[in-house]
This record gives C-alpha cells, structure tokens and sequence, in this order.
C-alpha cells in the first residue's frame, strides 16, 4: 500500500509518522515544499529518495492509495481536492478548511467521487473519551484551557476549540435540541468561550479559556450519582463514594493515549477492506463552530 503524508510539522512527525513507518505492507511516500525538512525526515526514516517528493505532482504520480494530510489549514482545500479529484482516500487533520463553505465543498466532491474522506478528530479514539461513552452521561464538562493565548476568534474556535466541540457532539446521548455560546472578545481577540448543547434530559458544556493560567485538557461526564473524570487524556478517576485512579501506562505511547494512533489505523484498515468513509458528520461539527463565530462575532445565529 503506497501512503502519502503531505506536510512534515511537528504533529506529522511526533504523532503520525512513528505510527505508519511501523506499519507493516506501507510504502510511506513524503511531502514538503522545505527541502531540508523533507530530507531530515526521509534520512530518519531510511526512505530512499524516491519516496521523498518536494511538489504534489510528483508525490500524485505515484498512484498513492492513501494519504494523510498535515499541512497547514490554509492548504487544506487545495491540496485535499487534488487529492480527492485523483480517488486517493484522503485523512486530514482538523478542521477541512478556516471556511465552512470550502468544508462543504470538499465533503460533497468526496461523496460525488465516492472517496474516503475523514478528519481527524483523534478524541473519539482516545481511550479515556471511549470509556466516558460506557459511563452515565446526564451532565458532560469539558474544558480545555490555555495559558496566555487570546487568539483571533475564527483561527482559535477551528484550530482549537473544535475539539471541545466535537467531543461533546461525540458524547452527548441523544438529540441536541438547544445551543448557547456565551464569549468574551477583546481588541478583537478571544479571551474564553463556553458552548451549551442540551436536549432531553442531559446539558453538555464546552468551555475554553486562553487565559486561564494553565494548559489543561478535563473532561467529566456523570450521571446516575456517579463521575468519570478525565485529565490530560492520561488520567482516568471514577467517583462513587471513594474515587478510584488510573493512569496511563509508563510505557504507552502518547499517540495511543491521545487516539492518533487508532485513528490512523481506522483509516487504514478502511481502506484495505474498500470501505469508503463519510466526512460528513465532521461537517457538522465544523457547522457548529461556524455558529461559535458568529455568535462571537456578535452576528445573528439561527438557533
């Protein structure tokens, strides 16, 4: 199987790369338009050059069976159609595009060609966040804070708190029949945000503060008077009566821990087995966001 994996920043390198280089039956093709980081990271990986590709044409004109895509966001909707226009299955790093009118776009062009589109929203692999599914969910809060990092509202809600979103998309037991985004905005940059999603007989809270004083990532779901708390996606504590730790192992990968690496191999193992995947619950969550902005931007949101 010929796998592409286009852009060589640091989530390509500490997240994917020691994944699929590890995968038995992958070429692993590369590509970056920065010779140096192409070369460095083909020289680390004994992959002849050949394998190394410094434009799209040439890594396309290897008839790739796949391919992952981490290059920047603004990137995204080219690199992704070219990709989709040649039927090579496609995994991207969230969010598809800064505009949600480019995510439709590329979700449709990949239903009409049918070819695999998938995002890659690694929290619902992570192992903490599938074990809070099994777990009674009436009330869902996630936080997932910064310390000194307002950003402009638009990058900071599709590069970051698109997370938070989807996990609560990913967890909420049923139906969402009301949303509330409350924010605040300063000389144009976004200092908290919180978004409430609620339906019959649950409320789920997303909230994230770049200016918290802290890099921290909380989950809790509970319910039924009982709570599963996860820290850091490393932590996992239930609470009835006595709380009950445990901890990700010494020797597990940061990848696994965090989903990457079952995401990845979801990916993969759908493309064996000719399986073609859908982006367009993805798409949902990107239009959930795209009502954080406008909500933040203090527009008029359709509720």
């Amino acid at each position: 199987m010929k796998v592409g994996c286009i852009g060589l920043g640091d989530i390509a390198q500490k997240a994917y790369l020691p994944v699929l280089a590890l995968q038995p039956g992958i070429e692993l093709h590369l590509r970056t338009r920065t010779p140096a980081t192409l070369h460095r990271v083909g020289d680390s990986l004994h992959l002849p050059h050949d394998q190394r590709h410094p434009d799209l044409d040439t890594l396309l004109a290897q008839d790739l069976d796949a391919a992952f895509v981490h290059a920047p966001t603004a990137a995204h909707p080219e690199i992704v159609t070219r990709l989709l226009e040649a039927g090579v299955p496609t995994y991207v790093d969230k969010p598809l595009a800064y505009q949600l009118a480019d995510s439709e776009r590329l979700v449709r062009l990949a239903e009409e060609r049918n070819v695999s589109l998938m995002v890659g929203f690694n929290r619902r692999y992570a192992p903490g966040y599938v074990q809070c599914a099994d777990h009674p969910r009436e009330l869902i809060l996630m936080q997932k804070n910064r310390a000194g990092r307002p950003e402009e509202p638009r990058r900071m809600i599709l590069d970051d708190f698109i997370h938070v979103a989807d996990t609560l998309r990913f967890l909420v037991p049923g139906p969402v029949d009301d949303v509330t985004i409350r924010a605040r905005v300063e000389g144009g940059l976004l200092h908290h945000v919180v978004l409430q999603l609620a339906g019959d007989g649950f409320t789920a809270l997303g909230v994230m503060n770049r200016l918290s004083g802290s890099a921290e990532e909380i989950l809790e779901v509970s319910g039924q008077d009982t709570k599963r708390q996860v820290c850091n996606l490393a932590e996992i504590i239930d609470h009835k009566g006595q709380p009950t730790v445990r901890r990700r192992g010494d020797w597990v990968p940061v990848a696994r821990q965090r989903g990457i690496e079952q995401a990845a191999l979801a990916f993969l193992d759908a493309v064996r087995a000719g399986k073609v995947l859908s982006a367009r619950d993805a798409l949902a969550t990107h239009e959930l966001c795209e009502r954080v902005v406008a909500a933040v931007r203090e527009r008029p949101v359709a509720l």
